[in-house]
Parts: structure tokens; sequence; C-alpha cells
């Protein structure tokens, strides 16, 4: 794994990280926003500690551990992955009220031109904020965008203790069915 200095991760605040989309996908996973680790190196949820990606395999939705850096074999699968605010930070408390409520409607219309069948908003926190919705809790939401569903599932982030990986494994692996059904 490549090492940054203090230096370089700061300096990729100001880096945009590309969405891993498509037309049409199954799944479109939306996370909080880039971490420093993901915009410097331009892979979503590049964090060690981050348990997307193995959860995303435990869950059944790849048939292998994917690393970070082959996101882009995420569309072949039906997935895709974007964030709810582009702004790189060191922690998601360093986001502004007025940022989700921007990233909410943004994400919005990136849903409706792209017509996945699941929008999952990885971070409860995280869509409550978004999409103005105080009580919404972890799994499959009333709100739709266009013919999409929503799905809430818990932050994969390794400072999540709430979730074990084997507990987020579930809630994806209930997302998982209900997107192929």
């Amino acid at each position: 794994m490549t090492r940054f200095t203090a230096a370089e991760l700061e300096a990729a605040r100001d880096r945009l990280v590309p969405d891993v989309v498509a037309d049409g996908l199954r799944v479109l996973f939306c996370g909080i926003n880039p971490g420093l680790m993901t915009a410097a190196t331009g892979h979503h949820f590049a964090r060690p500690g981050n348990r997307f990606w193995p959860v995303l395999h435990l869950s059944g939705f790849t048939p292998r551990l994917m690393k970070p850096s082959e996101q882009g074999q995420l569309p072949a699968y039906g997935l895709g992955i974007t964030n709810v605010v582009a702004r790189a930070t060191a922690r998601a408390d360093e986001l502004t009220a007025e940022e989700y409520m921007e990233g909410g409607r943004l994400l919005t219309a990136k849903v409706e031109r792209l017509r996945p069948r699941w929008l999952a908003v990885v971070g409860v926190t995280a869509y409550r904020a978004a999409f103005h919705d105080r009580k919404a809790a972890i799994g499959p939401q009333v709100r739709r965008i266009g013919d999409t569903r929503v799905w809430v599932l818990p932050n994969p982030s390794g400072l999540n203790a709430h979730w074990t990986a084997a507990a987020m494994a579930q809630e994806f692996e209930r997302l998982r069915e209900a997107a192929l059904a």
C-alpha cells in the first residue's frame, strides 16, 4: 500500500474523486464524502480500516474481495459508487449542514439521470441530513427518487463501533436480495 505524508494527505482535500457509475445499475452505493486517503488515491473507501470492500464481498455482491483500486470493475456487477458530498475531509463531522443539503439535491439529480434500481446510502446520519429525514433508520426507506428505491446501510468506517463487519454484511445482504428480486 502506498504511504502518504501528512502534507500529501492535506493536499488531497482539493482533489475530486470521480464517481464509479453507469446507467441502470442495480445498486448505486453512496458514501458520505471522500476521506483524505480516498482523495489521495482516487479510490473510494481506500482507508485501510474501512470495511466497505470486505462487507461488499461477505454479503455476496462481489465474488471475491476487491481492492479499492479495482473499483472500475463494479459496473460489471451492476454496482457503482458516489458520495453525498464531494469535498474530501479527514472526518465527516467537518461537513456543514449546508453541504449535506446541497449534496442531497445533487445526489437526487444524479439518481434521476442514472436511474439505478437502488440507491444505498452508507451512513444513517448522512442520509438524515441530506434528505431532511430525522426518523430514518437502517434498512429500506419509504422515499423513492423517481423509480429508484432507497436503502440506508450502516457506515462501514472503522470508527463505527456499533456495527461489526458480520452484522454489516447481513444488512448489505438484505439489500442484495432486494436488488435481485
